[in-house]
């Protein structure tokens, strides 16, 4: 597949990073994996957490596409969606104000002049609490919700600085109880008055990012059920940047879900094809 020079943009949303690329004339076309696969590369190419493409839609003022580092097309991406947003708005695709499709339902969001953006996501689903994993080194009480994405969140009381997130967060990934689909692993402790942090072992990137915004809402309504913290919760990322994620609750059913923080434009430049080889 031969590619022309391709213009993209970088952002990072809390440490999430991205290349953004205006395929709305489909400049790009399927299949896409492996071309997100090298672009993704570190040291090779761009490199980032995921590829997201903008492409037309007849019922919002974009289509949002997510693509993992490994290729993979997932149904959304919590901070993909605020840094597509800042994009949208960027290159006059979008107004402040605005929506877009994605695979996990319709988002709403809204970029402020800060480069904030806060974004309203699809209502969780599956909740199940309390589950009794069996782990390689003993069993591991954990809590599971679909965010937009499949999240595991495991709640440690101390020591998440040296908890060794890469094989237990691989581990979850990859286990019997979540497969085919697999899931992504979130650990967290709570530090304040309804502040926490979190550290996420991400499906499709296959390692520990510098944040997840699906992961922050899940943990933070996991900690919420569980009488640990608060609505609106603040979830402080590896990178060192807060994510603030609020939502209505009554008894389990959890909707008006929004996630909001920054959305940082790094660079913009062109894929020349030795980015691809």
């Amino acid at each position: 597949m031969e590619f022309p020079l391709i213009k993209f943009s970088k952002l990072s949303g809390a440490g999430n990073d991205f290349l953004m690329i205006d395929n709305r004339q489909f400049i790009l076309k399927d299949p896409l994996d492996e071309f997100v696969r090298k672009v993704c590369r570190r040291g090779m190419s761009v490199g980032a957490d995921g590829v997201i493409l903008v492409e037309p839609s007849d019922k919002a003022d974009f289509r949002m596409r997510y693509f993992n580092a490994d290729g993979s097309e997932a149904e959304t991406c919590g901070n993909g969606s605020r840094c597509v947003s800042r994009f949208a708005f960027l290159k006059g695709i979008a107004p402040a104000k605005m929506a877009f499709e994605t695979l996990a339902g319709m988002y709403k969001a809204e970029v402020f002049e800060n480069g904030r953006v806060k974004v309203q996501v699809s209502n969780p689903k599956d909740l199940r609490m309390s589950i009794d994993l069996p782990m390689s080194f003993g069993s591991q009480e954990c809590h599971f919700l679909n965010t937009g994405v499949p999240h595991v969140v495991v709640v440690l009381e101390e020591g998440l600085d040296s908890y060794d997130i890469f094989n237990a967060g691989r581990e979850i990934r990859y286990h019997q109880k979540f497969a085919p689909a697999g899931t992504n692993a979130n650990f967290v402790q709570v530090i304040g008055k309804d502040e926490v942090r979190i550290r996420t072992y991400e499906r499709g990137v296959e390692n520990e990012t510098l944040a997840c915004g699906t992961g922050s809402i899940a943990s933070a309504m996991i900690l919420h059920l569980l009488g640990k913290c608060g609505i609106p919760a603040t979830l402080i990322t590896q990178g060192g940047q807060k994510l603030v994620i609020s939502y209505d609750i009554q008894g389990t059913n959890i909707q008006n879900v929004f996630l909001e923080g920054e959305a940082r434009l790094v660079y913009e430049g062109e894929l020349t094809p030795e980015a691809f080889v």
